[in-house]
């Protein structure tokens, strides 16, 4: 075991199709530091949404070790998956996933429902969220009343609100405009200068070009770091 935040050893995925086994990852080794931006690229079938899935506490792999600030993740059921996936990892996706009738203050309380503070703190904390992701005018809006931009940037704010030490986003331009696309990257990339860890999903050169460093996937292995 490294020291490093997150360690995967000798990672395989396979999945069967009928009788035939579909080998997806074939042995990653991969660390990442803490306060690290990295991007993860590769054409489709690469095995790099595999390789998010299990980074997130999503997927188990088939099998290699995974170590998560230090903590063997293997042996842990899904409830205790779950719990640490709550604390230590926020997501940000491509699709916004917010839900339509809620507000955006809503939207961001909601990952903390499952934890143990008051809903008075965690109402407070998601307004200070979103004030620092520039939406303090747009809280009590709907999905429905925001820009694509403005989504996301909700969508950011629930990621940021348990302060997980990850931030995991999946191709999250993917449906922005390339002006609102560069708003968001900047975004992402001053959340990484605070001391959070980024680890990006992309097939765009130029967003990827917003790491610090990047490592390619190709048919299941790294190929480039």
């Amino acid at each position: 075991m490294s020291s490093a935040l997150i360690d995967l050893q000798r990672i395989t995925k396979s999945y069967r199709q009928g009788d035939l086994p579909i080998d997806v990852l074939k042995g990653i080794d991969l660390q990442i530091a803490a306060g690290e931006f990295v991007a993860l690229l590769g054409p489709s079938g690469s095995g790099k949404s595999t390789l998010m899935h299990i980074l997130g506490l999503l997927d188990r792999p088939t099998s290699g070790a995974y170590f998560l600030d230090g903590s063997d993740v293997a042996g842990l059921d899904d409830d205790q998956l779950s719990a640490l996936r709550n604390r230590k990892i926020g997501f940000v996706f491509q699709t916004f996933y917010l839900i339509p009738y809620l507000t955006a203050l809503e939207n961001v309380v909601l990952p903390g429902l499952y934890g143990q503070e008051s809903g008075a703190t965690i109402r407070r904390r998601a307004q200070e969220i979103l004030q620092q992701v520039g939406l303090s005018d747009r809280m009590d809006f709907r999905p429905s009343q925001l820009s694509g931009g403005q989504q996301q940037r909700v969508a950011i704010a629930r990621a940021l609100l348990n302060d997980p030490p990850v931030l995991l986003a999946d191709e999250p331009t993917g449906q922005l405009d390339s002006t609102t696309s560069q708003e968001i990257m900047e975004l992402i990339s001053q959340i990484n200068r605070q001391g959070r860890t980024v680890i990006l999903v992309t097939h765009d050169i130029a967003t990827a070009a917003c790491a610090q460093r990047r490592i390619e996937l190709n048919d299941g292995l790294v190929c480039r770091d």
